[in-house]
């Protein structure tokens, strides 16, 4: 995945300003970013301060942590169901 240029605590800042009453046009253009980006930066970390940002991003990062332990798990468990159904 491609890191971005902003980190969250300027994302949060930029989001803030919009909020403080510029346009989401000139914000776009004033730090170059398209009006995509802006919108999904919106829906993402809307509301949200810089200490809630840095929570959800270590959430996100167990979390990936956790899925990757139950895939390593499942195939286990399977490796050894078909091990155990040749030996029969």
């Amino acid at each position: 995945m491609k890191r971005s240029r902003f980190t969250e605590e300027q994302i949060i800042g930029i989001l803030k300003e919009h909020q403080a009453g510029l346009g989401a046009k000139e914000l776009c253009r004033k730090y170059g970013v398209s009006d995509a980006t802006f919108y999904k930066w919106r829906a993402k970390f809307g509301g949200m301060e810089v200490s809630d940002a840095k929570k959800l991003k270590a959430l996100e990062a167990e979390n990936t942590k956790l899925k990757k332990l139950l895939a390593e798990q499942m195939m286990d468990v399977s490796t050894l169901k078909e091990m155990l159904g040749k030996n029969f």
